[in-house]
């Protein structure tokens, strides 16, 4: 019996272990018609007629799904029950199909070798996904469910592909994707905006008779906050691995209604050691053929086709010329793009009068890519006093070597810079910042030249999807007063 169990055991370690085809994989590889296929999922429609009823069943791996043919069998009465929403196995054969539309569709006779069984009713009149046009705001109230709209689904499968692909791109460089702390001492940003962790004690109930409540002490012994960017921290990282990268959650405790920010985001940040010599222009090298290369396959995919076919043919055209044209994107700089805007400023009248010293508003940012440029810009050398601590210096000692890539639609996307290695500059730049001695170690053991960059991955999605609000380019959207789940 043991000997029999250890073979059993030996034999299924040697087995190749596969969970049944996606409805994607099926029908990007169809099996023979006249073998039996099993088709999990939801019904997303269904038109019953006298003989025949015609379903569409999703799983949600590709945007059409699978259209079903049910041929009246011995068990007519269940048909009832297959309803818009709900979940079905499906038995039957995948022949070509004869219409437009799709390639294969699923032949269900219940009378011979096909079955149909509900694994979850859904019923009709009162399911909150009806298949007429439903608004924005209502789906963000039905935030659970909106996921089984197209609209969403295609959204988070673009999601996917494009964070599949930026791994690929980052394994071919030779970075290493890390784990970086949620919760962290640190504001890498020092803008004020992050949520601090607070302890919540459970007392006993003799405990509530006291006159004087006793203040909890710091979980940490030191107050803690969510992080606003890992950049500090992969900054220590890079120092052992060189190449590091990370795709992690940030928040911003920032009042902002825009379409433009979240309270909890995305963030795609990286940081390498020993850059190439061409200091930001360099970076903006390596954002410019990461954003192309990963995002150049994706323009013709289904979804986002659908995504865009209600979008301005205007804007798509200049979305995809950016990616499929072999032209740079346009550089200037700071002080560049200030010229410019105070040029046009007087026929175009922007409310907040560009400046020099000033930070570049929204409305700015958008002329400077979608007027001036008809693409993406990358904005370079802003003066020192708009940017962290952490930016290098330029030998003017005005500014420092960062960009800003500013795209149409869309406005910043990406920020990044060569990172001050020089301790004795850093010291004096972090004068009055508290707990900053790990961070001057770095430089202090070994410091060596090094440049980074982040990207907010929901304004990414928003640009290549044409979706205009980063609300719908998430799964759960939280937000100033809003947080359903």
């Amino acid at each position: 019996m043991i000997l029999r169990r250890l073979a059993s055991t030996a034999s299924a370690t040697v087995s190749k272990f596969s969970l049944s085809p996606t409805i994607r994989q099926l029908l990007a590889h169809p099996p023979q018609p006249e073998q039996t296929t099993t088709v999990s999922g939801w019904i997303k429609s269904i038109r019953k007629q006298k003989n025949v009823t015609f379903a569409v069943i999703t799983d949600g791996s590709s945007f059409q799904g699978l259209q079903v043919v049910l041929v009246k069998g011995k068990d007519d009465n269940l048909l009832r029950k297959v309803t818009n929403g709900a979940s079905v196995r499906i038995t039957g054969h995948l022949v070509s199909s004869p219409g437009s539309g799709q390639s294969h569709e699923l032949l269900v006779d219940q009378s011979a070798t096909g079955e149909v069984v509900v694994l979850g009713e859904c019923h009709p009149e009162t399911y909150p996904i009806q298949k007429q046009e439903l608004t924005t705001e209502y789906l963000r109230d039905n935030v659970h469910l909106r996921a089984r709209t197209s609209h969403i689904a295609a959204t988070l499968r673009l999601r996917d592909v494009l964070q599949r692909n930026i791994n690929s791109w980052f394994e071919t460089q030779g970075f290493y994707y890390t784990n970086t702390p949620i919760i962290t001492g640190n504001d890498a940003e020092g803008a004020g905006e992050a949520f601090r962790l607070a302890l919540v004690e459970s007392q006993h109930p003799a405990a509530t008779a006291q006159t004087t409540p006793i203040p909890p002490a710091e979980f940490f012994s030191r107050p803690a906050f969510l992080t606003v960017s890992h950049q500090l921290h992969l900054e220590a990282l890079a120092t052992a691995l060189s190449r590091v990268y990370t795709l992690s959650p940030c928040f911003r405790a920032e009042k902002s209604m825009t379409g433009r920010h979240l309270a909890e985001f995305w963030m795609l940040e990286a940081e390498w050691a020993f850059p190439s010599g061409n200091g930001v222009h360099g970076i903006s090298d390596l954002t410019e053929a990461l954003l192309k290369e990963t995002t150049q396959t994706v323009l013709d995919s289904e979804d986002v086709a659908f995504l865009w076919k209600d979008g301005g043919p205007q804007k798509r055209k200049v979305l995809f010329d950016a990616f499929n044209k072999q032209k740079p994107w346009a550089r200037m700089s700071y002080t560049e793009a200030i010229l410019e805007l105070a040029k046009i400023h007087p026929l175009v009248n922007f409310v907040h009068t560009p400046l020099w010293g000033q930070p570049l508003q929204s409305e700015h940012e958008r002329w400077l890519a979608e007027t001036l440029v008809g693409g993406p810009v990358f904005v370079t050398d802003y003066p020192a006093p708009l940017k962290p601590f952490y930016m290098r210096v330029n030998p003017d000692e005005k500014t420092v070597a960062c960009f800003d890539l500013l795209v149409p639609h869309v406005g910043e996307l990406i920020g990044g810079s060569v990172r001050e290695e020089r301790v004795e500059v850093l010291t004096k730049k972090m004068e009055g910042i508290p707990r900053s001695e790990w961070y001057l170690d770095l430089r202090k053991y070994g410091g060596a030249p090094h440049a980074g960059f982040g990207m907010g991955f929901e304004r990414f999605v928003s640009w290549i999807s044409g979706v205009d609000n980063i609300r719908e380019c998430i799964p759960m959207p939280r937000w100033t007063g809003r947080m359903l789940l």
